[in-house]
This record gives structure tokens, C-alpha cells and sequence, in this order.
């Protein structure tokens, strides 16, 4: 990535009567507003070679002229790890998510998340603000994300994001039978007793939207593939708790195991002992900032879930 950014543009004349901040984020798109706004106000942002504001009102031909240094956007450590990369080129890193690894690093996880990782792995990425992640996994989810490489890829992944074009698919184990595919619409806020957990809210939630299908089904559970249209704080576990299917080993939602009937004691301790909620990001499609063509990775359950997805099976069969 190039650290030093110089350009200059002139402003046209039917942009007249508009503020600079405005104007600016139209005609340097590749950066977000929140940047501009700081380098216009830091003068790296200029108006016909003078500092400006950026409320100031153009007239259309002035001269925007940018001239400034991209910094460090936070005092994280570069760490060594095995990075599960699917996918890389100059302007994406497309990872497959081990459970139990932080994506961000927090007050309980100061390093030894994927960030850190990525630092490692792509020391340019400091320059970018959270290090390019712009969507996270919960540590205990498994499965793809994609990470931007440039602030102009970081600029274009977010208004996917906000647009909702990028297409994001996870495989989850739930208790339960359901029945047929269905759409959850049920807003999603944080839990007004509990501050760890969200909730669906009637009054204050933010939009939340998952549908979901039946893959299979087994005599006390069923294996989903939900698809997120929305991208709340655990939604998935959050809306399959709300229709009464919870996710299968989730330590804050899940509730006690269902037992199928006939369990031997090997399906009864996987089910009882599984460490952690059953989800995994299976399928991410969007579209490359750079080239405008739509991007598909899959990624296949990981060892743990395909395990007791066969002890369930095989229960099915006796």
C-alpha cells in the first residue's frame, strides 16, 4: 500500500452551492467521511492551496488538494499465527475462522486475536482502521470473513455491508425439529437485565433479518442454512432462540441439551459436552471492490460439528 497520498482535483461546476466535506466524499470516494473530515480539518485536506472547513460552501473550479500520510490506526502487536487463508489478492484476504479465536482484540484479549495475526501476516493493514476487519465472527463461530487490504477496498466492503450485497451463509445445528424454511424479522437490541447478551426488542432493537432452511433433520434436532440479511451481534443465536430453537452447545442462549430418544452414552456426552454454539459461516459471495465481479468462497464444517452431525445420523438410523 502506498503510505503517502497526493492528488488533486478540480471541483465541477454543477457540485456548486454544496459543502466541502460533502463534495470531498463524492469526488475521493475511496476514503470514508469520517477520514476526509479529519484531514480537512488536520489542513492535509485543502481548498485552492488554503485550509478550509468542511461546512465551507464551493462554487464549483476550486481546487481540492490532498497531500497527506496514512498512520498506524491503533497500538496493536503483530503476532504469528496460521492464518486459514482461502482467498488473497492486492485489495482482499478471505479467511476460514478457527473456533475460539477473538477476531479483535478487547479488554479480556488484548492480543492474540486475528488482528494480530493479520498485522503479522500484512503489516500494511495497520494503516487501516480496524486492521481491514469489516465484519467479525464471535470467537467461538467458525468460518469466512473477509478482510479489506486497502482503505479504498475497506470504503467499498462497508457499503456492501450497508447495501446488504454481500451474501453471508452459515450451517447451524439447533435443537428442535423445524419444520420448513422461514424468515425471522425481529429486531435485535442489547438485553436489558443481562449486558453480555442481545435480545430481541419490541422498543429500541436495531433491524435484524434471518431466513433460514432445513438441511437435515434428526429425531430431536435439526441442521440449518441461515443466511443473513442484516448483520446484528449474534443474531443467528439470538433469532433461533427467539422461535425456540437455540443453537446446539451455546453457553449463553442454548438453555439444557434435548436428548434425542435411544441415546447411547457416546451421542449423550458430544451433545452435553459440546463446547460451544454450533454455527459456522459457510458461504461469503459479495462483489470485488476492484474488478466489479461477484467473488464466491465456501467453506466445509469443521471437525467438530461434522463429528456430531454423524453421531445424530446415526442415531437417526437405529
Amino acid at each position: 500500500m502506498n503510505d503517502h497520498l497526493n492528488l488533486e482535483i478540480e471541483v465541477p461546476a454543477n457540485m456548486a452551492g454544496r459543502r466541502l466535506d460533502q463534495v470531498a466524499a463524492e469526488l475521493i470516494p475511496d476514503y470514508s467521511r469520517a477520514r476526509l473530515q479529519s484531514w480537512i480539518k488536520g489542513g492535509q485536506l485543502t481548498l485552492n492551496g488554503a485550509p478550509a472547513k468542511p461546512k465551507d460552501k464551493l462554487f464549483g473550479g476550486e481546487r481540492l488538494s490532498l497531500d497527506a500520510e496514512l498512520e498506524a490506526q491503533g497500538a496493536w502487536r503483530a503476532q504469528p499465527m496460521d492464518l486459514d487463508i482461502v482467498y488473497e489478492d492486492d485489495s482482499l484476504l478471505v479467511i476460514n475462522k478457527p473456533a475460539g479465536l477473538v477476531v479483535h482484540p478487547a479488554a479480556g484479549n488484548p492480543d492474540g486475536t486475528l488482528l494480530n495475526g493479520l498485522l503479522h501476516h500484512s503489516p500494511s493493514q495497520e494503516k487501516i482502521p480496524r486492521a481491514g476487519i469489516v465484519h467479525r465472527l464471535d470467537k467461538d463461530t467458525s468460518g469466512l470473513m473477509v478482510v479489506a487490504k486497502t482503505l479504498s477496498a475497506q470504503v467499498h466492503l462497508v457499503d456492501q455491508l450497508k447495501q446488504r450485497t454481500v451474501s453471508r451463509q452459515y450451517d447451524a445445528l439447533v435443537q428442535g425439529l423445524v419444520t420448513g424454511a422461514g424468515r425471522v424479522d425481529a429486531p435485535i437490541g442489547r438485553h436489558k437485565q443481562n449486558r453480555l447478551k442481545m435480545a430481541v426488542l419490541e422498543f429500541g432493537g436495531k433491524e435484524a433479518i434471518t431466513h433460514y432452511q432445513v438441511q437435515q433433520r434428526f429425531r430431536a434436532h435439526t441442521l440449518l442454512r441461515c443466511k443473513l440479511e442484516t448483520g446484528r451481534t449474534h443474531q443467528i443465536r439470538v433469532h433461533m432462540t427467539h422461535i425456540r430453537h437455540p443453537l446446539v452447545g451455546d453457553p449463553l442462549y442454548g438453555g439444557r441439551s434435548k436428548l434425542p430418544p435411544e441415546s447411547n452414552a457416546e451421542l449423550i456426552g458430544a451433545l452435553q459436552g459440546f463446547p460451544r454454539q454450533a454455527l459456522h459461516a459457510a458461504e461469503l459471495a459479495l462483489i470485488h471492490p476492484d474488478s466489479g465481479e461477484e467473488m464466491h468462497w465456501y467453506a466445509s464444517m469443521p471437525a467438530d460439528m461434522l463429528a456430531l452431525i454423524d453421531l445424530l445420523a446415526h442415531n437417526n438410523a437405529q
